[in-house]
């Protein structure tokens, strides 16, 4: 019995997981409008009739710049809370030591690599 206390918590956890979605799905159905016209299914909505096709070649760059920003700002959103705990008093780490601090830097210095290497394979510049 006590093993199952232990789970508990995570079985809630999953369940809330599976049933938030699926009922938010379920609920939307449910009271969703469900008017049905030739115009809702072209590909603008916007008043313009639309000319050609919506299927158009976009330059890779484009994705190479949302890849790395995205890097670049995840790697930024794993930074702050280290940086918080590093100098808030009230908030206590345990083993928030020497090790803490290696390791930190070794993920900064992954991150740079990174960037030098976007960089110098010209991911970086706006105008070629």
């Amino acid at each position: 019995m006590a093993l199952m206390d232990n789970y508990l918590p995570l079985l809630v956890f999953f369940a809330f997981g599976i049933l938030v979605p699926v009922g938010t799905i379920i609920f939307i159905r449910l009271i969703a409008p469900r008017g049905e016209y030739p115009r809702k299914h072209i590909p603008y909505e916007c008043g313009w009739l639309p000319i050609g096709t919506a299927k158009i070649r976009f330059n890779v760059e484009y994705y190479t710049y949302a890849i790395v920003f995205l890097i670049f700002d995840v790697e930024a959103l794993f930074l702050y809370p280290w940086a918080v705990s590093y100098k808030n008093p009230l908030i206590t780490v345990p083993n928030f030591t020497l090790i803490a601090c290696i390791e930190m830097f070794l993920f900064i210095v992954i991150l740079l690599i990174g960037y030098v290497y976007a960089w110098k394979k010209g991911a970086l510049e706006w105008i070629r």
